[in-house]
């Protein structure tokens, strides 16, 4: 058990019966009452942030979850099988837990956030940015690069992007995985 003395950015707790991180706090002493600490939390399953208020030395609960490198493999419907960088060892994670899983290139690295105490996985950290291959496009105009339109364009993992007219089937760009976005052409 510790209390709101020992809280840092980053630390995971207990909170409502689920695991948060802390984002951000605030201790503060006013003139009148008592001290008290005002934090940001966020919901290792779902991302959402919320606002809470802790009385200070209240006790928490910290958490212990670690940060693993593992390989992406292959899929099988919903299920995706990576191999841990380390022990060479196979998991299996639900599809719901990767935020871009059809940027997932096989042989990827990416970070599984796993909470330690009970070998349950969190989430699934990719890179922020892929390169990829476009295997299919509408053909480019050459020299359109004036305009601010978009076309769809087919990935070599199956993923459909929106990608500037310019852009040609067989060629590589660099795709956000937070936003699935276009970010630029590859050389």
């Amino acid at each position: 058990m510790a209390s709101t003395s020992d809280f840092k950015n980053g630390l995971c707790i207990e909170f409502n019966r689920d695991l948060y991180t802390i984002v951000e706090f605030q201790h503060v002493k006013p003139g009148k009452g008592p001290a008290f600490v005002r934090t940001k939390l966020r919901n290792l399953k779902t991302g959402k942030v919320i606002p809470n208020t802790f009385t200070a030395g209240v006790k928490i609960n910290i958490q212990r979850v670690e940060r693993r490198t593992y390989q992406y493999l292959y899929n099988e419907g919903d299920t995706y099988h990576f191999m841990n960088a380390e022990t060479y060892e196979q998991t299996f994670i639900e599809k719901s837990l990767i935020p871009a899983p059809d940027l997932l290139k096989e042989g990827q690295t990416v970070e599984i956030l796993t909470h330690a105490e009970t070998e349950t996985y969190l989430s699934c950290d990719m890179p922020a940015y892929v390169e990829l291959e476009v295997t299919y496009t509408e053909p480019g105009e050459k020299g359109n690069t004036a305009t601010n339109t978009f076309k769809d364009a087919t990935l070599e993992t199956g993923g459909v992007v929106k990608v500037p007219l310019f852009i040609n089937t067989g060629e590589r760009i660099k795709v956000d995985t937070r936003t699935h976005e276009y970010s630029e052409r590859v050389k």
